[in-house]
């Protein structure tokens, strides 16, 4: 149920790809919990992200990605939706997002991530620091496959 996003034949040139995840894990019956990790550089919550490499497509550097920032293996549940916005070097960027679900590993503060935080589903939004972080989690709200697990 993934999906490999399409860039448009006339994106700008300097356009800035990027992937990441919303990482989840279900801690109890109807409890799941999402991964929010800090930033120190950047003084911001958000969720984990990268830059693709040459040749890598969105879904594999989200998978790549999160697990160096994060050091989870995940998998991948689905594509969840993207965002833009021009990166603070002036460039536009878009990010594509997917739903994962941890299967192994454990977090250590890195050259990216300072800090990862497991927040109840309720508090998720209230804790990140971007507008449009907070309109990607509202459709992570609405997917099936999280509100079954969390009802």
């Amino acid at each position: 149920m993934t999906g490999e996003l399409i860039v448009p034949r006339d994106a700008p040139d300097d356009l800035i790809r990027a992937a990441g995840g919303v990482v989840i894990r279900f801690v109890s019956a109807g409890h799941v919990e999402v991964a929010c990790v800090y930033r120190e550089a950047r003084g911001d919550w958000t969720f984990p992200k990268g830059k693709l490499d040459q040749g890598e497509t969105f879904e594999q550097a989200a998978v790549r990605e999160v697990f160096e920032e994060t050091g989870m293996q995940c998998r991948v549940v689905r594509f969840v939706g993207t965002t833009n916005y021009t990166h603070r070097k002036g460039k536009p960027k878009i990010v594509a997002y997917y739903l994962m679900e941890v299967s192994d590993g454990e977090f250590a503060p890195n050259d990216e991530v300072d800090e990862l935080v497991w927040l109840p589903f309720d508090q998720v939004r209230h804790h990140l620091t971007w507008d449009r972080d907070r309109e990607l989690f509202e459709l992570v709200e609405r997917l099936p496959e999280v509100r079954a697990r969390a009802s």
